[in-house]
């Protein structure tokens, strides 16, 4: 189980400076799409710079042009980029060809899609698939994350702390973690602690 720290609402040296606190305790570093549409594709490549030995993640959320955008993301260092699995189906499948033909990765946002489109979507066996509740949902319905696991890779992101980790049923494959580690008063501590939860939960699955 990796866990994956979006860095997201800051600057790009206040993310490398966070970032440099948690990486001993994470697996990939996400320049969060605040940070690619305020500083644009610089904020991928300082991140991979700062962290050559670290997967990074470019949340770009793409929902058209995916060929240009996965060479945007991919050219400035990024191993993983993410597509909306609500877009067309052939946007999904053009970032999935372009990201194997560079060796790779793709994760697609499951946010506000429907039954019927995820298993459509269900083709890409080699894609991440990542449950997510949006910050919208977070701050003005109080909705969270209720994650169920799947046969595929999975990812789960929005709002997660230590006490809905805790809460998880079943882990997936990918944990994404923002303001429980960016926004403690010891990212690096936070990061240590969450890693150990996680260790402790899947001793007990």
């Amino acid at each position: 189980m990796k866990i994956q720290l979006a860095l997201d609402r800051m600057t790009i040296e206040e993310a490398i400076v966070v970032a440099s606190k948690a990486a001993p305790h994470v697996d990939i570093l996400e320049t969060g799409t605040s940070l690619i549409k305020e500083f644009g594709m610089s904020s991928v490549q300082k991140l991979k710079e700062a962290f050559p030995d670290k997967h990074v993640l470019a949340d770009m959320k793409t929902m058209d042009n995916a060929v240009y955008e996965c060479g945007l993301c991919f050219d400035a260092g990024a191993d993983i980029m993410t597509v909306m699995g609500a877009c067309p189906i052939q946007t999904v499948e053009a970032c999935v060809k372009e990201a194997e033909k560079r060796g790779k990765q793709v994760m697609i946002d499951l946010l506000n899609t429907t039954a019927e489109q995820r298993e459509k979507l269900a083709v890409f066996k080699h894609a991440i698939f990542c449950e997510h509740v949006s910050k919208d949902e977070q701050e003005l319905t109080g909705a969270r994350l209720t994650f169920t696991g799947g046969r595929l890779k999975t990812a789960a992101a929005g709002g997660l702390t230590p006490e809905s980790i805790s809460g998880m049923k079943e882990l997936p494959d990918i944990l994404i973690i923002g303001s429980a580690i960016t926004k403690a008063e010891n990212p690096g501590l936070a990061a240590e602690k969450l890693r150990a939860l996680i260790l402790e939960k899947e001793a007990m699955q």
